[in-house]
Order: structure tokens, then C-alpha cells, then sequence
């Protein structure tokens, strides 16, 4: 067996409760050879994992797994199991673990003295006989590689045909829904995957495990909270009332919004933010807030949350006047003018010199649009991973974020780029004419539309010539 170093550990706090949550955090020297060994097994193991696994992969995101779940419940709604797996990281069977990555033995060995190296806290080493280390490097792949086979278990409890179409499956790392109209199909499926996870000695978490239903009460339960969203049908008259794909009026509508809970502990963090810099500069808190409010409102810029940016924005309106009343004794015209300009229409908390707050409302709604199921980030498709990544290692980084930004088309004829095809950089006012190499002069052609758009500008540039009687 390979030697390695002991993890240190640490605990951190869980968000929002009063738990704790042990870290692992290799040297790193272990570093490095974890992330050579992940290279090597991630792109065996992304082209047989599930579909319908969204946490720790590449080019996959919470976002997605939103998005598979309002696809599986918008036209009819379900029973809902959401369930958590207790100490996802810290009870896996090593042994078992390590039987179903049957690699290289030079890998496996390296593998198995990552797993017995212990953790080292507070001065004192301790062994590690089970789990594998939350925070290293390769320890999300190995969870990944530890729970294959969840949702071809959870599955197989279901007849084929039209119940099994209505099932939707949906993980996230260690939490997964299942979601079916039928409330026994539920039953089954929760039982199947506890019998499951048996085997590689976990088991479901039951202060976080329940079942619910999207649409109708469920021993007082409607909708559920996932990955900080809330998803939940609303009935509704027949003019607000969603549609099949046939045109029929469902009777309800599917919202999809922050939560709650993930509301206020983003109203909390900022009223804490503000009340630590009732000494500082407004300039420094400004730059403070745009940060946690930008992040926040990006992450649930893709579902209904206008009347949530709307609601934190009135929050933070009152804090920061708080805080103004705060740094100059009273509020008033003065201090409003003093702290809040007028930019454009409205007035915004900002600096003399420009440097100004960011609304929640200033964010635009825009919808995700889910991964295909199928495709994997190893599959060799630039095409389609440059496009909605804007980057790829096989792929030049001006050619992806033009192909992000250009949605996969050619802006010359319109038609979508495909596999093979010959994609060229071209300047929409040419250099000759002074264009620049700016990213906004720029936009992807099919090498023959390029073709084309040069011979179409240098005539151009010759009648304007000869129209003006100058020589070439």
C-alpha cells in the first residue's frame, strides 16, 4: 500500500442549525495526487453515470437539477420524496467502495492509503475505518462513484411503462427527490433505495427525509424546499391557470422561488454586514454588499423571484437608512443627500465618485436551460459544451464565448454549428475600415460565410473608392 499523510480535520458550522460539519483538509502534497488520480477515473466514470445526477460533476449545477424537477411535475402534480442521506461522506463502506471503482491496482492502492490515513485534530490522530474525507479533492468523485447505481435501484421497484415515464428521479450529492402521482409508488421507491444504501452502509437521514405533495396537502405539507428553492403548484382560475402541451388549462400553476429560510438568512447576513461597518466608510460597505447581493440574486436569477429582489430590496432600504441615521444622528433630507444620489431616475445608495449599490431588482430574470441528460463534458462535443459553458480545453477561449453569446449559430447564414464544421473568428467592421479586435467587433462564421463576407466587404470598399475617385 501507497502511503499518505493524515487529513487534518476541522469542524464548521452547518448553515442555519446548530450542527457541525467535520472538513477534511489534506497537505498538499496529498493535494495533488488526488487531483492526478481524479483526472484519470472522472472521465471513465462520467461516461456510465447516471442521468439524472446533477451534484459534483462537470458542467452540471444545481440549476439543472431545478430545472429536471419543473420539467417532471408541470403538467400534473406529484408526491414528492425528499429525502437526505445521513453522513453521506463519513459512513461509507470503504471496502465496498473500493470493489466498485476496479481500477488499476497502482490506483486502487493509492486510493485505499487516502482512506486509512486517518484525520489528525486538535493534535491527536485518529483512525479512519469508514467514509471518506469531506473536502479532499477526489472525495466528492468517490461519494459520486459510491452512490451509482441509486437511481437504476430506485427505478427498477417500477413497472415499465406509463407508471415508470411519470417517475422523476432527481440528486443533488447526498439529497435526491423522487417524484409520481402515485402515493404507493413513493412508498416503494423510498423503500428501495433504504434498501439500498444498506448495503454500502448508509442510510436516509429522518429529521430531513419526508413526503409531501406538490399540489394538494400532505399531512399538512404543499411543496417542498430543494437546494434553497421552493417548489410548489398553486390552483388557479382559468385565466392564469398553466397549460399541456395541447393547449388544455391545468388548473394550477408550477412557482418555483428562493425559500423562506434562504430569504432570511440573506437578509440576516446583510443587516450584519451593515451593522459591522457603522464605523467604516460607505464606500467599503457598498463594495462589501454588491458582492453577497450580486451572487445571491445570480443564483435565483433563473426562477420566479422578482418579488423577492423586490422584497430584499425594501429590506435594505430600511437597513441602510438604519445605518445613516446611525453615522449622522438623525435621517434627513441632508443625510439622504448626503449617502443616496440621483442616478439616472432614481435615487441609489452610491458615493460622490459613482460607486453605487446594486438593487435585487436590477437583476433580470433569465430561464435555465437544463443539460441533456445523455451528454457528459468528456464526450469530445465542444460544439455543445463552448456554447453553454463559453469555455472547453479543446476549444480556443474567444471561440467559446463567441459561440456562448451567439447561441451555437453562425451570425452570417443562421444556421447552428455542428460537428466538423470549420468555425472562423471574423471582425464585423473590418480592420481596414477601422474596426478592433474587441470582443464586440467580433461574431463566429462558417469559414464559407467568412469567405463570403470578406469578397461582400472588399466590394464594398471598392465602389465606396471608386465612388470617392480614389485609386486603390
Amino acid at each position: 500500500m501507497d502511503k499518505a499523510k493524515p487529513t487534518r480535520r476541522v469542524m464548521i458550522p452547518k448553515p442555519g442549525t446548530t450542527e457541525e460539519r467535520p472538513l477534511g483538509i489534506p497537505c498538499m502534497v496529498e493535494r495533488a495526487r488526488q487531483m492526478l488520480v481524479k483526472l484519470a477515473l472522472e472521465p471513465e466514470w462520467e461516461a456510465v453515470f447516471e442521468p439524472n445526477t446533477y451534484g459534483f460533476r462537470r458542467g452540471r449545477g444545481a440549476h439543472d437539477a431545478i430545472e429536471a424537477i419543473f420539467a417532471s411535475i408541470r403538467y400534473k402534480g406529484k408526491y414528492v420524496l425528499d429525502a437526505d442521506i445521513s453522513k453521506c461522506f463519513d459512513k461509507i463502506s470503504q471496502k465496498k467502495l473500493i470493489a466498485k471503482l476496479n481500477t488499476f491496482p497502482t490506483v486502487t492502492r493509492q486510493i485505499t492509503a487516502w482512506l486509512k490515513s486517518g484525520v489528525v485534530m486538535d493534535g491527536k490522530l485518529f483512525p479512519t475505518n469508514e467514509g471518506t474525507p469531506q473536502g479532499g479533492v477526489i472525495s466528492p468523485l468517490l461519494a459520486l462513484i459510491a452512490l451509482y447505481g441509486l437511481e437504476t435501484a430506485i427505478r427498477s421497484c417500477v413497472n415499465q411503462g406509463r407508471a415508470q415515464r411519470s417517475l422523476g428521479v432527481v440528486f443533488y450529492a447526498d439529497d435526491f427527490v423522487v417524484l409520481h402521482p402515485s402515493l404507493e409508488v413513493i412508498l416503494q421507491c423510498k423503500q428501495a433505495a433504504e434498501n439500498w444504501l444498506n448495503e454500502m452502509s448508509l442510510e436516509l437521514k429522518p429529521s430531513k427525509t419526508r413526503i409531501s405533495h406538490t399540489l394538494t396537502p400532505y399531512e399538512g405539507n404543499v411543496g417542498f424546499d430543494f437546494l434553497g428553492f421552493n417548489i410548489r403548484q398553486h390552483p388557479v382560475g382559468k385565466h392564469q391557470s398553466g397549460c399541456n402541451g395541447v393547449g388544455q388549462k391545468l388548473g394550477f400553476k408550477t412557482i418555483i422561488k428562493p425559500s423562506k429560510k434562504k430569504i432570511a438568512l440573506h437578509v440576516e447576513s446583510i443587516g450584519n454586514i451593515v451593522k459591522s461597518y457603522k464605523g467604516g466608510p460607505q464606500e467599503g460597505l457598498i463594495r462589501r454588499l454588491n458582492s453577497i447581493i450580486r451572487g445571491w440574486c445570480n443564483y435565483y436569477s433563473t426562477v420566479s423571484s422578482k418579488k423577492t429582489f423586490g422584497y430584499c430590496k425594501n429590506i435594505v432600504w430600511s437597513q441602510l437608512r438604519a445605518w445613516a441615521r446611525y453615522k449622522t444622528g438623525n435621517f434627513s433630507s441632508k443625510t439622504l443627500d448626503k449617502y443616496w444620489h440621483r442616478i439616472g431616475y432614481r435615487l441609489t445608495f452610491s458615493t460622490k465618485d459613482g460607486v453605487r449599490l446594486i438593487a435585487h431588482s436590477d437583476t433580470p430574470i433569465k430561464r435555465h436551460v437544463k443539460v441533456r441528460g445523455s451528454k457528459s463534458y468528456f464526450d469530445g462535443d465542444v460544439l455543445y459544451w463552448g456554447k453553454r459553458r463559453g469555455r472547453h480545453p479543446e476549444l480556443p477561449n474567444r471561440v467559446a464565448l463567441l459561440l456562448k453569446k451567439y447561441k451555437g449559430r453562425c451570425h452570417e447564414c443562421g444556421l447552428m454549428f455542428v460537428a466538423n464544421d470549420l468555425i472562423e473568428v471574423d471582425h464585423k467592421i473590418p480592420k481596414q475600415e477601422g474596426g478592433t479586435d474587441k470582443f464586440d467587433n467580433l461574431q463566429p462564421l462558417h469559414r464559407h460565410c467568412h469567405d463570403v463576407k470578406t469578397a461582400r466587404d472588399s466590394a464594398c470598399r471598392k465602389t465606396l473608392t471608386q465612388n470617392s475617385g480614389l485609386k486603390l
